[in-house]
C-alpha cells in the first residue's frame, strides 16, 4: 500500500515474530501462564497453547495458538477490521434484568451464552480477522476496545495499542516484574488505557486497593473523576459490582458487592443481594509526593505523567516507596502502569530517564529482575500519531501509492514520516522549539529525552544531529558489543575480543591483526606500539563499593588521531561505562583494552589505584603524562605514575577540548555527518554540568581521551614574572656625579 522500502519497514517494526525460537520446537503438551525459565519466555496464553513467539522491546512473549474459529466480520479480506459489537438493547432494560417477570427460563437460555462468551473474552483474549490476518488481542485489550467508553465513544483499534497490551500482559504474567514503564508520545491514549485496566481488574478482585498518581494532585483527581469513574459507570450489568456511596464519587470508588460470572447454573432469579459477600475493593487517588501511598498494599498503581514531577517531588523517590506496596517479602502481589512523555531534564525528565534506563529487560540482577523492577517500553510516534492510522489500525509511514482510509472513512494522502520530517525542518531555526517537538513526538528515545539548549555547555544542535544519525546505526551494524579476555586465561599475554551481547564494551573499529596487541619492550619496559594512532581516556574509581550500593561508574573511551595507518582518524572507537563488582575487575578491563589496541591512557591521578595497577604489572609507559606540563616540570608522583589531576585549570582545559572536538567532528558539516557513534556519551555531553562532574563519567573519560590525542590543543600554563632591573641612580649636584645609595 505504501512506497516504504522493506528494509526501513523492518527497522520500524515494534513487534517481531521469532519463527525459530526454541520454544516453537518444544513438545510440551501444555504451557503454563507466566515465565518459563527453561525457554526464557513469558507465556501469556491462558489455555495452555503456544502460537507465535514475539519480541517486544527485547521481551520474549508467547501468544496463544490460533483457534479453529476466528471472528470474521466479512469474507472479503479488505472488509475485515475491528468494530465494537453493539450492546443488545434488551440487556439495557433494568426492569428486564432484575425482575425477569415473563419467561425467565427463556431469558436465561437466550442471554447466558452471550454473557459467558464475554467473560471468556475478558479472561482469555479474542481473535478476529484483520485485513485477512488472524489477529490476537489480550483480554485487557478487548475490555478497552469493547467495553470502555472514552471522550469520543469507543476507542480506535491500533496495532501500537495491541502491542502495548501484549507487553502489559507479559508484565502481569511474569512473577519477576513489578509492571511497565512506558515512554510515550503525546495523545497516545495511555491515560484512558490505564484507567480502563484499573476498572477491569478492580471489578473482579476482592479485598484490594487501587491507586492513581499523576504530575500533580489535581491531575490525578481529574483522571479519577473524568476517566475511571465514567468507565466504571458505563460497564454492563454483568461486569459491574454494586457500588457503595455516590454515583460519581470524587475521591474513592468503592465496590462492596462482587460481580458474579453468570452461567446457566449461577443465575438466580432473586433480588436478594445480601447473600453475596462484599468485594471490599476500592480505587482512589492521592496528591503527588515522595511518600504517596507509603504503607499501603496495592494491587495496581497508575503513575501517569511520571516524567513531569517537579521539585521538590521526585519520581525516583516515590517509586522506591510505591515498589514496597506491591510486594510481600519477595513475592510481587501488585503491578504498576507507569507512563509519560518526557519533560526537559531539569523539569523531571532526568529522573524518569534514570528509571527508564534501570528498566531495561536485557540488564537483570541475580534475581532475574531489572534494577527498577519495571520493564521499559517505547513505541515510536509514527505508530501512534492521529490522522495517519488506517482502518486496520496500521500506521501509514510514507505517501500511499493507492487510496488509504482511516477508521472514519477519511482518505490518508500523506505519510506520517513525511509530515514529521516537514515539521522538524520548519523548526530547525528554533532549537528549543525543535527539542520540545521531539520530546512530544519522539521517534527514538534520544528524541524523548532531549534537553533545553540553554542548559548545555556544548553545542546541542551538533550533538543531537549526531544522535539522530546514530539512531540508524543498529541496522547498519556499525557498533559491536563484547568483552576482552586474556588468551587461555593467562595474563599479560595476548588479549582476545569476543562479541557478546551482555559485554560492557562497545566498539566501532577492530584493528587488523597486525595492529592488535602491538606492544614494544625497551629495556624491560612495555610501550604501546600504536600510540601514534590513538589513545584512551579513563575516569576511574578506587573504592569497589559504597554505602547503599551506589557510586559512579568507571568509564573508558578510545579515540584515534591524525595518522597514516589503516585505521579511522579523529574517531571515538570504544566506549565502556560500567561498574564491575570490584575495582580490580575494572582495572583489568581497562588494561586488556589498552593491550589489545596497543594504545596509552590518560587517567585522573587523584584516584591512583588504576595507575598503580598499570605500573605494578609493567605497563607504566601506557600511562600518559599530563599534556599541559613539560616533562621537566612534573612532580615526583606524576613522574612515577603519569596521569592528570582534576584541578580547576585542568577542568577548564578539559571542557575546551570537548568543545573543540564537537565543533570539528560531531554533527552535520560540509564533509557530511560526524563519526562519533556512541550516543550514550553524546547524551552525557548534552547534560554536562561543569560545576558538578560526579555523575558525568562518560564526559570526564572522553574528554581525557581528546586531551591525550590533541596535545596541540593544550597549552602549558604560563605565569607572568616581574623582572626587577636595578638601574643605578646618580646625584648631579656639584661638579662630580655620585651614585645614590
Amino acid at each position: 500500500m505504501t512506497a516504504l522500502p522493506s528494509e526501513e519497514e523492518e527497522r520500524l517494526s515494534i513487534c517481531r515474530v521469532l519463527y525459530d525460537h526454541p520454544a516453537k520446537k518444544a513438545k510440551k503438551k501444555k504451557w503454563g501462564y507466566g515465565y518459563d525459565k527453561e525457554y526464557d519466555i513469558i507465556i501469556i496464553s491462558k489455555d495452555g497453547t503456544l502460537g507465535d513467539v514475539v519480541e517486544i522491546e527485547n521481551l520474549i512473549i508467547g501468544l496463544p495458538a490460533e483457534p479453529k474459529k476466528v471472528h470474521k466480520k466479512s469474507p472479503n479480506a479488505k472488509e475485515q477490521y475491528w468494530v465494537a459489537s453493539e450492546y443488545p438493547k434488551e440487556l439495557n432494560d433494568i426492569k428486564t434484568i432484575f425482575h425477569w417477570n415473563e419467561k425467565p427460563e427463556a431469558f436465561k437460555a437466550k442471554w447466558t451464552p452471550f454473557i459467558d462468551s464475554e467473560f471468556d473474552k475478558r479472561e482469555l483474549g479474542h481473535w478476529f480477522y484483520n485485513n485477512g490476518t488472524p489477529t490476537y488481542i489480550s483480554g485487557s485489550n478487548y475490555m478497552y476496545l469493547q467495553w470502555t467508553k472514552i471522550d469520543v465513544g469507543h476507542p480506535d483499534y491500533r496495532e501500537s495499542n495491541r502491542v502495548l497490551w501484549l507487553f502489559w500482559e507479559a508484565c502481569k504474567a511474569d512473577e519477576r516484574c513489578y509492571g511497565m514503564e512506558y515512554l510515550k508520545n503525546r495523545r497516545s491514549g495511555f491515560s484512558f488505557m490505564s484507567s480502563s485496566e484499573t476498572v477491569n481488574i478492580a471489578t473482579v478482585t476482592a479485598d484490594a486497593r487501587f491507586g492513581i498518581l499523576s504530575k500533580t494532585g489535581p491531575d490525578a483527581k481529574k483522571m479519577f473523576t473524568d476517566k475511571v469513574v465514567p468507565i466504571s459507570t458505563k460497564y454492563p450489568f454483568f461486569f459491574k459490582p454494586i457500588q457503595d456511596g455516590m454515583d460519581k464519587p470524587k475521591t474513592e470508588l468503592a465496590y462492596r458487592v462482587p460481580a458474579s460470572k453468570l452461567t446457566r447454573k449461577s443465575i438466580e432469579l432473586t433480588n436478594n443481594v445480601e447473600k453475596l459477600e462484599g468485594l471490599d475493593t476500592s480505587i482512589d487517588w492521592k496528591n503527588t509526593g515522595d511518600n504517596s501511598y507509603d504503607g499501603e498494599k496495592l494491587k495496581l498503581i497508575i503513575q501517569d505523567e511520571a516524567a513531569k514531577w517537579l521539585a521538590p517531588f521526585n519520581i525516583i523517590n516515590n517509586w522506591a516507596v510505591v515498589k514496597t506496596t506491591l510486594r510481600l517479602g519477595k513475592v510481587i502481589v501488585g503491578k504498576c502502569m507507569m507512563g509519560s512523555t518526557s519533560n526537559a531534564m531539569s523539569k523531571g525528565g532526568a529522573n524518569y530517564k534514570k528509571i527508564d534506563e534501570d528498566s531495561d529487560v536485557t540488564k537483570r540482577n541475580a534475581n532475574g529482575q531489572t534494577k527498577s523492577g519495571l520493564y521499559s517500553l517505547f513505541i515510536p510516534m509514527e505508530w501512534n500519531f492521529e490522522g495517519f492510522i488506517d482502518m486496520y489500525g496500521m500506521p501509514v509511514f510514507r505517501k500511499p501509492i493507492k487510496e488509504v482510509f482511516d477508521c472514519l472513512g477519511n482518505i490518508i494522502d500523506q505519510g506520517v514520516l513525511d509530515f514529521w520530517e516537514n515539521e522538524v525542518e520548519s523548526l530547525k531555526s528554533d532549537q528549543d522549539a525543535l527539542n520540545e517537538f521531539y520530546r512530544q513526538f519522539p521517534r527514538t528515545k534520544s528524541h524523548a529525552f532531549r534537553d533545553e539548549s540553554n542548559n548545555s555547555l556544548f553545542n546541542l544542535q551538533k550533538i543531537y544531529e549526531q544522535i539522530d544519525f546514530n539512531d540508524g546505526l543498529e541496522a547498519q551494524r556499525v557498533l559491536q558489543t563484547g568483552s576482552f579476555s586474556w588468551k587461555n586465561g593467562v595474563r599479560d599475554t595476548k588479549v582476545m575480543w569476543t562479541p557478546n551481547r551482555k559485554g560492557s564494551f562497545k566498539v566501532s573499529w577492530i584493528p587488523s591483526e597486525s595492529l592488535q596487541n602491538n606492544i614494544k619492550t625497551v629495556n624491560g619496559q612495555k610501550y604501546p606500539g600504536n600510540d601514534h594512532i590513538g589513545a584512551f581516556g579513563c575516569d576511574s574509581y578506587d573504592i569497589s563499593g559504597v554505602v547503599g550500593g551506589g557510586g559512579s561508574n568507571g568509564a573508558l573511551h578510545g579515540l584515534t588521531k591524525e595518522h597514516l595507518d589503516d585505521a579511522p582518524t579523529n574517531q571515538f572507537f570504544l566506549e565502556y561505562i560500567a561498574r564491575p563488582q570490584t575495582a580490580e575487575l575494572f582495572f583489568e578491563d581497562v588494561l586488556m583494552a589498552l593491550v589489545f589496541y596497543g594504545m596509552p591512557v590518560l587517567a585522573e591521578n587523584n584516584k591512583p589505584r588504576l595507575l598503580y595497577h598499570l605500573k605494578n604489572r609493567g605497563y607504566r609507559r601506557f600511562s600518559v603524562n599530563r599534556p599541559d606540563k613539560h616533562n621537566n616540570l612534573l612532580s615526583p608522583a606524576e613522574k612515577e605514575l603519569g596521569g592528570i589531576p582534576s584541578s580547576t585549570g585542568v577542568i577548564s582545559i578539559h571542557a575546551e577540548a570537548i568543545e573543540a572536538y564537537i565543533e570539528s567532528h560531531v554533527g552535520l558539516s560540509d564533509r557530511g555527518t560526524g563519526s562519533m557513534y556512541f550516543s550514550k556519551t553524546l547524551q552525557d555531553w548534552a547534560g554536562y554540568d561543569i560545576t558538578n562532574r560526579t555523575k558525568f563519567d562518560a564526559t570526564v573519560s572522553s574528554g581525557f581521551a581528546i586531551m591525550a590525542t590533541r596535545k596541540y590543543v593544550i597549552k602549558a600554563s604560563q605565569t607572568n614574572k616581574i623582572i626587577n632591573v636595578n638601574f643605578a641612580k646618580y646625584s648631579n649636584n656639584g661638579l662630580v656625579s655620585s651614585i645614590i645609595k
